[in-house]
């Protein structure tokens, strides 16, 4: 296998081992008392949060000296610099693999033929600052040399080469789980660089695992509070929750860090990005950006350069926004900065337009008649009485500098226009029903209020009630209703209706203020049988966190359950739900069945029963109540004709958490046959019922072994078990013939992790030497299972080499933490 296979293959995702030594839940049962370190005081490094660059998020291992140099003329020439951005820091991989003779780091002289000390006096010279990366463990993340028992000699190399900030990772850490542990190595690497006499900034990346937020401060500057963060909605939407609550540990020189921003990198939208920068400057988090700047959009730059909202991160008062409220998804946060006005966030994470408001006397700001509001993101200044108030559209959030004025009557109304529409049916004979609201919520009357919807093209929107009112008063709301007609032929999809309000105020100004309402529009499923979980519901409601495709409903976080379960049997397909859970789907008369095996899941901690209904418009098609424990059973449900499905699952106890399976349901519709074969289909390539598949590992001297194993399997009854090193290996075996990849969309395995948890990823080899993978490092943690999904156009090769027209020859899983992993059924889709 070339070297460069390895250099490249063998590494996981920075920051995400969660599983080396320590889970979360040990760490907070951990029994040891809170240690602070000596020199607790205010260190002067990092009196506003960091704002800078790291290669990771955008390049993975492909770091070098002429990225950063290039970077750096980038923050001078696009104006990042000027808005703040400081540090141009430098992730895993920078290295060799082993040490010099005197046992110093060796930086890679093909990425830096200059040395790190060159790409520094680069960075300086712009007037930038240099940050590296090192772990506090055996190995990094990547496996390359770590700091643990060498910190003293690579703290004076990095203040030898000029670095002047070091993100301390925690992969390899050897640590025997306490925070007392945990605050040594960390102390250990602190007192070097300080003893270096260079100012240094330490960053700690321990991923929140011993609670760094109680004995970091005097340690480092910041800490890293959760896992990584990924470029998806559900990444960006848990690390907020977790972080935004520890608002009492941040200050100046001791940050709470819920990682990089993935702004610009193609995952999210721009509403999404907005939220995403929002919310990390209103917690007071570092900004320090993870996309590739040299080509970076017009929209991308104006999201990270945003004067006003860098304001509110770099505030020297220096606090993390407090939670003023928190509910069902909806989340006010209130900042208050060294100008005497306050930061407030309006954070929408559920997935439709919602009005998000308080109080102003809930907030810090003094008792006034009235407050000045100024829209961060429009610049919109507007006035309000006494509610801080906003439509925020989904996933989206609405930041305000707030402070109290008498002079009202100068500045415009706040007034908000926002909607509510049911999933609307293309050709229907009945119109969907759209209801907007406009409120004014400012000092004194509006007037001539006037509501207008104006649709998609070939829509048909009409009010069935006034959109017209006089006057509204302080506190008012005009309510109107819309006939809403989607023309025959239109696609599924969602579909933006803007609302808008206008409306006079004072002597004779005119304004307006308008808000998207999101429709969402249902067709029949087409012909054949498929996958209930590759169907798109109309609406979902679930008693505990999302519904969950094609894994068990975990907990309140999306993708956090494991594989379906029921009785020990697993199954890689279907819809994990709690109780107090309602799915509908529109079928349109065009299905004839659904087969569903349900049960509770082998996760659930309830004990409760529940009761499984499908129904067909208004009819109960079958029904079966399961207590924990119990085998799965099939239900069969005859839908000729129906126009609605509805699943529910229901507890008898009224109880809401427990969780409730329907495993592999089929649904058939059009002229398919119920023996006809499912769809997506897939087709196995290893399923270890004869031994081992010749499996082996791909780098002999990093170790790992194999078996074959019953103890987790999801086809057949066999499995492979892995027994992975510390630092990963990847497993895999050549194919019987090579595999042809037309029609080919994802490549799949699934695996149970062993108590230590692992990264898992994907590789494929075309011919005998070229490499092809992915590099997205799934984690999966400790004792859970999970299907992983790679689509082809997110496999990666070496150049010349392309997946369309290159046989697939062997196909190789990545597996670490020094655990037994059990993986089955890898295959094509």
């Amino acid at each position: 296998m070339p070297r460069f296979v390895r250099r490249l293959l063998i590494w996981a995702t920075a920051c995400s081992l969660w599983g080396l030594g320590l889970t979360a839940s040990s760490a907070a049962a951990a029994t040891e008392p809170a240690v602070t370190h000596a020199t607790a005081a205010d260190s002067g490094l990092a009196r506003t949060p960091p704002m800078g660059f790291n290669d990771w998020n955008a390049f993975g291992c492909d770091v070098s000296e002429q990225l950063i140099e290039q970077t750096a003329d980038y923050f001078v020439t696009s104006g990042l610099k000027a808005a703040g951005y400081t540090y141009l820091n430098v992730d895993d991989c920078w290295m060799t693999h082993t040490r010099d003779d005197q046992g110093r780091l060796v930086p890679d002289p093909a990425k830096f033929p200059n040395g790190i000390k060159g790409t520094a006096d680069y960075v300086h010279s712009k007037g930038l600052k240099l940050g590296i990366y090192e772990a506090a463990g055996t190995a990094t993340c990547a496996g390359y040399p770590g700091s643990l028992g060498h910190e003293t000699t690579d703290a004076q190399s990095f203040a030898d080469w000029g670095v002047d900030y070091l993100k301390y990772d925690n992969c390899n850490n050897q640590s025997d789980g306490s925070q007392a542990d945990y605050i040594r190595r960390y102390t250990t690497m602190h007192d070097a660089l300080g003893a270096t006499g260079r100012p240094i900034v330490l960053s700690i990346c321990e991923w929140g695992t011993s609670q760094p937020w109680q004995w970091g401060p005097g340690v480092g500057s910041l800490w890293r509070t959760t896992g990584d963060i990924s470029d998806n909605w559900p990444s960006v939407r848990s690390i907020i929750a977790a972080n935004a609550k520890l608002y009492p540990y941040a200050g100046p020189d001791h940050w709470n860090d819920p990682d990089m921003l993935e702004v610009g990198n193609g995952g999210m939208t721009a509403t999404e990005y907005r939220t995403h920068m929002s919310m990390w400057a209103i917690m007071a988090a570092p900004l320090v950006i993870g996309t590739d700047l040299r080509k970076a959009s017009a929209e991308t730059l104006g999201i990270l350069t945003d004067k006003d909202i860098i304001s509110i991160d770099q505030d020297p008062l220096g606090v993390q926004g407090k939670v003023i409220s928190d509910d069902h998804g909806l989340m006010v946060l209130d900042k208050p900065l060294s100008n005497g006005e306050h930061a407030i966030a309006l954070y929408n994470s559920t997935d439709t337009l919602t009005t998000v408001g308080v109080s102003a006397h809930a907030t810090g700001l003094r008792r006034s008649a009235a407050y000045r509001l100024q829209d961060v993101w429009t610049k919109d200044v507007t006035q309000t009485r006494s509610v801080i108030e906003a439509a925020v559209p989904a996933h989206g959030t609405v930041v305000y500098k707030v402070r109290p004025t008498s002079d009202a009557h100068r500045v415009a109304p706040s007034v908000n226009a926002t909607g509510e529409v049911p999933t609307l049916v293309p050709g229907a004979s009945t119109p969907g029903a759209l209801v907007t609201t406009a409120t004014n919520r400012g000092v004194g009357a509006v007037r001539d209020v006037r509501v207008r919807v104006t649709g998609p093209a070939g829509w048909k929107v009409s009010n069935s009630t006034t959109g017209r009112r006089p006057a509204l008063g302080t506190d008012g709301s005009l309510t109107t209703t819309w006939r809403v007609q989607v023309p025959d032929g239109a696609s599924a999809g969602s579909y933006p209706l803007h609302v808008t309000a206008s409306y006079k105020w004072g002597s004779g100004h005119t304004a307006a203020t308008s808000s998207d309402v999101i429709a969402q529009v249902v067709t029949a499923p087409a012909d054949g049988r498929r996958y209930l979980s590759t169907v798109n519901p109309a609406s979902s409601t679930n008693g505990l966190g999302p519904v969950e495709a094609d894994q068990s409903n975990g907990q309140v976080d999306a993708g956090d359950g494991s594989l379906i379960t029921v009785a020990g049997r697993v199954y890689d397909r279907g819809l994990g739900t709690s109780t107090d859970s309602e799915i509908r789907y529109y079928l349109g008369g065009q299905c004839s069945r659904l087969t569903t095996d349900v049960g509770i899941d082998d996760e659930d901690t309830s004990g409760t029963s529940a009761t499984f209904t499908i129904q067909t418009d208004a009819a109960t098609a079958a029904t079966t109540t399961l207590a924990p424990g119990a085998a799965a059973q099939t239900l069969t449900a005859d839908l000729t004709g129906a126009q609605w499905l509805v699943l529910t699952a229901a507890s008898p106890a009224a109880d809401t958490t427990a969780h409730a399976d329907w495993a592999s349901p089929a649904l058939t519709c059009g002229d398919a046959s119920p023996t006809d074969p499912i769809q997506p289909t897939e087709h196995t390539l290893f399923s270890f019922e004869s031994g081992t598949d010749g499996f082996t590992i791909a780098n002999a001297d990093s170790g790992g072994t194999v078996e074959q194993s019953s103890a987790f399997h999801t086809d057949g009854e066999h499995g492979l078990l892995a027994h992975a090193p510390t630092g990963g290996n990847w497993f895999g075996g050549q194919l019987d013939n090579p595999l042809d990849l037309t029609g080919v969309s994802n490549i799949k395995f699934d695996v149970k992790a062993g108590t230590t948890g692992t990264s898992a990823e994907i590789a494929v080899q075309t011919g005998d030497s070229s490499w092809c993978q992915a590099s997205l490092w799934t984690w999966v943690p400790p004792g859970s299972s999970k299907t992983i999904t790679r689509r082809i156009g997110q496999i990666s090769c070496p150049a010349g080499v392309s997946l369309d027209d290159s046989p697939i020859t062997a196909v190789w899983v990545f597996l670490n933490s020094g655990g037994d992993h059990v993986v089955d059924n890898i295959r094509t889709e």
